[in-house]
């Protein structure tokens, strides 16, 4: 990085569009690329691809040389170093120092991004613990009974996606058309993206506020989100039903919400998910039988009933917070099991 800064000097005065740009944010882009080489070398990552226009724009200025102002109660703008004031949509009100303000480009158009230090936020617990069971129709559910639903507008623009996906589809590849059936595809996705990742923000935010140690099970959400390849008499077969689950899967967002949690809660624990959905969190017993729908839980052993989610999310509890005790084999029960004498 030293090396190219001393060259982006050079080159900053020999060249007048290189020289129409803020210098903050080349430096930033030199200190990235020489971040993505070190990871590459360590094994951390894939080798640095060339940036493509279009793809993945965006450039970042240092705290020091922006401004913002509010407007009113939804706009305000910000002061960027070569461009001047621009109004933006104000979400919420600054505090503390600002670092950084990285603008970029998504399929809704350009926003910013703006980080601080020494915020005034609310502390999160640190006593307390709750299981947490992640589903499809109920994606979040806790050992205490309440849970966390989506809003309905992220199935309402995924129908809406899907239904342009479908006219763009019918239109003639390479053509204007196309294209511009795919922008609209792309900004679909990307504000129900939005609206998901706001919803996964509240609901874990509110979780940790109230539990410092969160239980939840180990899932690999890429291999349960794998195609199904059905059988060689019927190749289709049971491919559409997974299909349809990956899609309810993904659209929920469990990785999120586990990258979430862990940056947010006191403790996370992960535990074995195996029969945590059929063993009964009253009397112990396993059986699938007693799963009688997604719904409804009844043991065949003791009768308890309750709900199937909120039953999972209680044993899921249990196994996070009871210790694995190692059974101690004294000297007299070796000499036992081994069939040796004892020794006076």
């Amino acid at each position: 990085y030293v090396t190219q800064a001393r060259e982006l000097t050079i080159l900053r005065r020999e060249v007048d569009f290189v020289r129409a740009v803020s210098q903050t944010s080349q430096q930033y882009a030199l200190k990235a690329l020489d971040a993505a080489y070190r990871r590459f070398f360590k094994g951390l990552g894939g080798y640095p691809q060339p940036k493509k226009k279009g793809v993945n724009d965006a450039f970042t200025f240092n705290g020091r040389e922006i401004t913002v102002e509010r407007l009113n109660n939804r706009w305000g703008r910000v002061r960027l170093p070569k461009i001047g004031w621009v109004k933006f949509r104000m979400t919420r009100n600054l505090s503390g120092k600002i670092t950084e303000a990285t603008v970029s480009l998504t399929p809704l158009g350009w926003q910013i991004s703006i980080g601080c230090k020494d915020c005034d936020v609310q502390d999160f617990a640190t006593d307390g613990a709750v299981g947490i069971d992640r589903g499809v129709t109920v994606p979040l559910m806790l050992s205490d009974g309440s849970s966390y639903t989506l809003p309905g507008n992220i199935d309402a623009l995924d129908k809406k996606a899907r239904k342009a996906q479908r006219v763009a589809s019918r239109r003639k590849r390479g053509s204007r058309r196309h294209a511009k059936a795919q922008r609209r595809v792309a900004a679909i996705r990307a504000k129900q993206a939005r609206a998901r990742k706001h919803w996964s923000h509240v609901s874990t935010t509110d979780i940790c506020r109230k539990f410092g140690s969160v239980v939840i099970e180990r899932l690999r959400t890429r291999d349960m989100t794998k195609s199904a390849s059905g059988t060689m008499e019927n190749p289709g077969k049971n491919v559409a039903q997974k299909r349809g689950l990956n899609r309810a899967i993904l659209n929920v967002g469990w990785r999120q919400i586990e990258t979430m949690l862990f940056y947010k809660a006191h403790q996370v624990v992960k535990v074995d998910p195996r029969f945590t959905s059929q063993k009964c969190s009253c009397c112990g017993a396993v059986d699938s039988r007693s799963r009688e729908n997604q719904s409804r839980f009844v043991c065949t052993a003791c009768g308890f009933r309750a709900n199937a989610d909120h039953n999972a999310a209680v044993n899921i509890l249990h196994r996070g917070s009871t210790p694995i005790v190692e059974p101690q084999v004294t000297a007299a029960l070796k000499r036992e099991l081994s069939g040796k004498p004892e020794i006076p």
